[in-house]
């Protein structure tokens, strides 16, 4: 397996070959690296952008992921169908039809928190281009049922945040968060408030459960796109000597006379914010979640990230000591946009193998009698096959699958089409072949207006975007289960898989394709 594919080249970083068809696999550089280039790849751009070239561009106003190609991903698996029978609902072909699929689902250690769909959107946070987006965010995963997170560090990165004596008493931006979601609430889902260690530090969790009402917060150890805490942009010296005034990791550091200068010259342009790395134990895990509980947190849950396989068996066993909500799993690969580009490409257990071990760690579980947390796996998911061989992959265990990238593009997205039809420049490519209306262009309009009524038309586009992208993926499900027979999630296992490789099948566990109901088809031949 080569490097070829995006080492030194990539529209992450605004970066390309000057020699694009004659690359060395090895090390991404032109095969002929000439003298009098102007530095068009990540090694001569770095020549004299430096640690700029670190990040994905342009750096708050977009979102990343790896393009590595793993040697075993979700495509090396495919779903089986059957054509006997029906699990869930009665095998009679006027009510198994795909329509009769249930989607719904319950996470919690006591199942009390409803999923219309087995979907959650793992942790949002201070990225510019989550706040812009957070109408559709949150009035989106409201309508559609579905639990939605509130990322690291939105307190702290907020400008008019209130903190006395090192502790957030008030901050705006987390408030508009929390309450949007709430307005549209439905009786599906919840609204999930993060914390890292500078959340930790600010009291984050106190403030959102005494003064906004969140009954749900959730431990942050990592996530898949890095093993680091958030990096954020900062275009100001005053927004700099903010947050570093607050507690952040700044550089350059905004308090030295020479940056300052310049600063002023021109010569630095930006700031950037890092968050700390967080140190794991038993003992401060189980007293965190204890004091979590005891300031009025409902539910208390776990995030983790691609870490070696020492540390997911480390979060198996804490979130079933301390009766953790939720577990959430996230592979190697996928991205917001805080991460380091090569660290994104480079770091971690991918998903599919980060899933094999999560379900023999909780197979060990429960061969023990322990306690099982409910777990949703993240990492790459953003169709309807995705979420049913994610499920399938660690079934019984897996209840939900965490999308964040793909939810805040549906946003994203359909924000951009509801400014063009406000104002009446809706391009051709769409309004020749939909029209040039909310209700033409957008397929879920009418459903919106039926259930909602009047409210219908307080629904920003970018939330019915998200709702859009959600229906299309409950009726792909459906389909897809309804062809495996299997009409209700619980039905599903991972005999509803088989690897199309040998190497898939020795990783996961899941059988060859070709070694598939031998038994059976043998009984059947005989």
């Amino acid at each position: 397996m080569g490097y070829s594919k995006g080492i030194n080249a990539s529209t992450a970083t605004l970066t390309k070959n000057r020699t694009p068809g004659n690359v060395c696999s090895s090390s991404g550089l032109c095969s002929i690296c000439a003298d009098g280039c102007l530095g068009l790849c990540e090694v001569g751009k770095s020549a004299y952008r430096g640690r700029e070239l670190i990040y994905p561009q342009s750096f708050g106003v977009t979102t990343s992921a790896s393009q590595k190609d793993y040697p075993i991903d979700l495509s090396h698996f495919n779903i089986m169908g059957t054509a006997v029978g029906a699990h869930g609902v009665e095998a009679d072909s006027d009510k198994a039809a795909f329509p009769a699929v249930n989607l719904e689902t319950q996470i919690g250690s006591a199942d009390d928190i409803k999923l219309k769909l087995p979907i959650v959107i793992p942790g949002l946070g201070s990225t510019q281009v989550a706040k812009d987006n957070w109408d559709g965010l949150a009035i989106g995963a409201a309508i559609s049922g579905v639990t939605l997170t509130i990322g690291e560090n939105v307190c702290g990165m907020d400008p008019d945040s209130e903190i006395k004596n090192g502790r957030v008493v008030a901050s705006p931006d987390m408030e508009r968060r929390v309450k949007l979601f709430q307005e549209w609430y439905n009786g599906y889902g919840a609204i999930i408030v993060q914390c890292n260690v500078e959340d930790t530090r600010l009291g984050v969790a106190d403030y959102v459960i005494s003064k906004l009402g969140v009954e749900t917060v959730e431990i942050k150890w990592g996530q898949g796109a890095k093993d680091i805490g958030g990096e954020v942009k900062l275009s100001t010296l005053e927004r700099a000597r903010q947050l570093k005034s607050r507690g952040y990791i700044v550089y350059p550091n905004p308090e030295n006379p020479l940056v300052q200068r310049h600063y002023s010259q021109g010569a630095v342009k930006e700031f950037e914010r890092h968050s700390r790395i967080g140190m794991v134990d038993e003992e401060s895990f189980m007293a965190r979640v204890a004091e979590l509980r005891s300031l009025g947190a409902k539910h208390v849950m776990l995030k983790t990230g691609a870490y070696r396989p020492a540390d997911l068996a480390r979060a198996v066993k804490f979130a079933s000591l301390a009766k953790i909500d939720l577990l959430t799993v996230d592979g190697a690969g996928g991205g917001t946009g805080m991460s380091p580009w090569r660290m994104m490409n480079e770091w971690g257990v991918p998903t599919v193998y980060l899933e094999s071990l999560l379900w023999q760690y909780m197979e060990r579980l429960r061969d023990k009698g322990m306690y099982l947390p409910k777990v949703a796996v993240a990492g790459g998911f953003s169709l309807e096959d995705h979420i049913f061989k994610g499920l399938a992959l660690a079934a019984p265990y897996v209840k939900a699958i965490g999308m964040a990238r793909t939810p805040l593009t549906a946003a994203m997205v359909g924000k951009t089409i509801g400014n063009y039809i406000k104002e009446g420049k809706v391009p051709g490519e769409i309004s020749r072949k939909y029209g040039n209306t909310t209700e033409q262009i957008f397929t879920a309009a009418a459903a919106l207006q039926e259930q909602y009524g009047d409210d219908a038309a307080r629904i920003p586009a970018g939330a019915v975007g998200v709702y859009n992208y959600f229906d299309r993926l409950a009726v792909g499900l459906r389909q897809l289960m309804c062809g495996a027979r299997k009409f209700n999630l619980g039905h599903i296992t991972r005999d509803d898989l088989a690897s199309i490789t040998r190497e898939a099948a020795d990783i996961t566990g899941i059988s060859y394709v070709m070694d598939l109901d031998a038994e059976e088809a043998d009984k059947i031949l005989d």
